[in-house]
């Protein structure tokens, strides 16, 4: 009998030490499921906002200014100094901005590729705002006036786009004047030289292994004409109004910045001097 009894307490002895470490395991499991969902809420309060463009421009204490050889834009004169009414401007802006202009030279095919990989801050090159450019990238509010305009020789017979069919017609590749040729209807059935700057295209016409370029009026203005290197070229015709903008990687808060800048510049007369010295329009 004792025996039967020993073997009944030494059961319930061990049922109870059962139950007591499942619920001691089932506490520790809810304590720790309990802490951890604090810490983990508290790990991503305590996470760093992600750096906007401005931000990341002031921190690095330098905005890198994407820009082409284009003549008045940016361009170095006959002294060696670089220079041109975008260059001037951009380091205006970033004297206000309180960081460093560095100006690097880019592929203009490439330049929205070189935007996003951050290898510049800016396309500050005369840059014709579009609907299909605004998609992509945040852009200023127009600053300077411009058209395309068809180059020929001065001698040249032209009455209008259709006297350009089956000829040879220029233009800088993933331009304006390039996108001017594909939806003019008589310059589209022209045939067409893609070339890598709008420089290159003034010297096809002048060399006659091009008919006519189409580029754009600022440089065409600075460019030919008497007392220049192409004195034989001359504007035969203007085709479509157009304005520039600054282009910034797309929700960029350093295009508003500009922007507020912009209209201080137009204010004071900083951008009208400009205008004036380099011969353009402002917007």
């Amino acid at each position: 009998m004792k025996k039967v009894i020993s073997l009944v307490l030494l059961l319930v002895m061990v049922a109870l030490t059962a139950c007591g470490g499942s619920g001691t395991a089932s506490s520790q499991q809810a304590s720790s499921s309990a802490s951890s969902e604090p810490a983990s809420q508290s790990a991503a309060e305590s996470a760093p906002a992600a750096e906007s463009d401005y931000e990341y421009v002031k921190n690095k204490g330098s905005m890198l200014i994407g820009y082409t050889v284009y003549e008045p834009m940016n361009y170095t004169d006959e002294n060696g100094v670089f220079t041109g009414f975008d260059t001037e401007l951009a380091q205006a802006v970033c004297e206000e901005l309180g960081v460093t202009p560095e100006f690097v030279e880019i592929n203009w095919d490439t330049k929205e590729i070189e935007l996003n990989a951050k290898s510049i801050d800016c396309i500050w090159n005369g840059l014709t705002i579009t609907d299909e450019r605004k998609e992509t990238m945040s852009i200023t509010n127009p600053y300077v006036k411009n058209a395309q305009v068809i180059v020929m020789k001065a001698d040249a017979e032209y009455t209008d786009p259709s006297s350009l069919i089956g000829k040879t017609v220029c233009a800088e590749a993933g331009s304006a004047g390039e996108k001017t040729i594909e939806e003019n209807e008589s310059l589209s059935q022209a045939q067409y030289i893609s070339k890598e700057v709008q420089t290159a295209c003034l010297m096809e016409v002048a060399a006659g292994t091009a008919d006519a370029a189409v580029l754009d009026l600022t440089l065409a203005n600075a460019m030919i004409g008497e007392g220049t290197d192409y004195s034989n070229l001359a504007i035969r015709d203007r085709l479509a109004v157009e304005d520039y903008g600054v282009a910034f990687r797309k929700g960029s808060d350093l295009c508003d910045k500009v922007n507020d800048i912009f209209a201080k510049l137009k204010a004071d007369g900083t951008m009208t001097a400009l205008a004036d010295k380099y011969g353009l329009d402002l917007a």
